[in-house]
């Protein structure tokens, strides 16, 4: 009977050492968070010995005690980790065995050309013809983040947008394009110049889609787009205006010297202006000029545009 006394209180004794170590936080007031690192190849021996060093964990002998408990570890992952004094062991262990990494929250606004997105990531992104298939949208990133990572992300939602219905058409974006015998390149370059060329939607809710129909109109008649945004595009100028020296330059995106589409998008558009690139709205307009404020004026005749150029861009 007193052996089993005696057992039973080292049990208990052992038990509550344990669960002390394991459940009770290192200290719970140092709530700020720190990155820790878990490299490739990293055992769990490894990674206790360096949660004790930072001073995350009390002690790595309840860190590992924890993990072979759970046969957890094979099941760690590399990555980094946003971690605290404040938390507990198993809290700890279930970030690491779950691959919850540490992210950055980025926001890639419609209109972005590839090379901006590259500027506010700050690295290069990998492949070829990237632009206009990199759908703008709030992403989460790893801290780490590489430009694959980047690419795969933001072309998946971009397939994704494409396959989801709209409610109030009853088909997907990518099927009304199959279904106007059209190209996912044609629909999409045209968006681009829409989502460049139409500023401020609140004063015109049909803008973007008069001016698909003007796009569309000249593209079927053979008129040159003239869109000024295919040559700041070129220049690489953050500005509304171009000049007539400009218009001359030698590129197959230079919408006044050549008929037709430019080579290709020219920036990411968002979902509204793919609907508008599908969905144009007929008129009487031919011709459409952005004003620096935002607004978009629209001309049936040439003589009207000149006039509406003359009375908006020459101040």
């Amino acid at each position: 009977m007193k052996k089993v006394f005696v057992f039973l209180f080292l049990f208990t004794v052992l038990s509550i050492f344990l669960w002390q170590g394991i459940y009770l936080p290192r200290d719970s007031s140092l709530t700020e968070s720190k990155l820790f690192s878990v490299e490739k190849g990293q055992n769990l021996f490894q990674i206790g010995e360096n949660l004790e060093k930072e001073g995350l964990i009390k002690n790595k002998f309840f860190f590992d005690f924890y993990i072979f408990l759970k046969g957890a570890q094979r099941k760690l992952q590399a990555g980094e980790y946003e971690l605290s004094p404040s938390m507990d062991i198993a809290e700890i262990a279930k970030k690491i065995i779950s691959g919850d990494v540490a992210k950055i929250v980025v926001t890639i606004p419609e209109g972005f050309t590839v090379k901006q997105i590259e500027e506010k990531l700050g690295l290069k992104l990998p492949g070829e013809n990237l632009e206009g298939f990199l759908f703008p949208d709030t992403y989460q990133f790893s801290i780490k983040i590489s430009g694959e990572e980047v690419v795969k992300k933001m072309k998946e939602n971009f397939e994704k947008k494409l396959n989801t219905k709209i409610p109030e058409l009853g088909l997907t974006p990518k099927e009304a394009i199959i279904q106007q015998g059209k190209s996912i390149f044609e629909i999409i370059t045209v968006a681009s110049l829409i989502e460049k060329e139409v500023y401020n939607t609140e004063k015109c809710k049909d803008c973007k889609k008069l001016v698909s129909g003007i796009l569309w109109k000249r593209l079927e008649n053979n008129i040159p787009l003239q869109v000024d945004a295919t040559i700041t595009y070129i220049t690489g100028k953050k500005t509304t205006k171009i000049s007539k020296e400009e218009t001359q330059i030698d590129s197959p995106y230079n919408t006044y010297k050549y008929l037709g589409l430019p080579i290709g998008p020219i920036c990411n558009p968002g979902l509204e202006s793919i609907l508008a690139a599908l969905y144009p709205k007929s008129s009487q307009y031919w011709y459409y000029l952005s004003v620096p404020e935002g607004e978009t004026i629209f001309s049936k005749t040439l003589e009207e545009h000149n006039i509406a150029k003359a009375k908006y861009l020459s101040q």
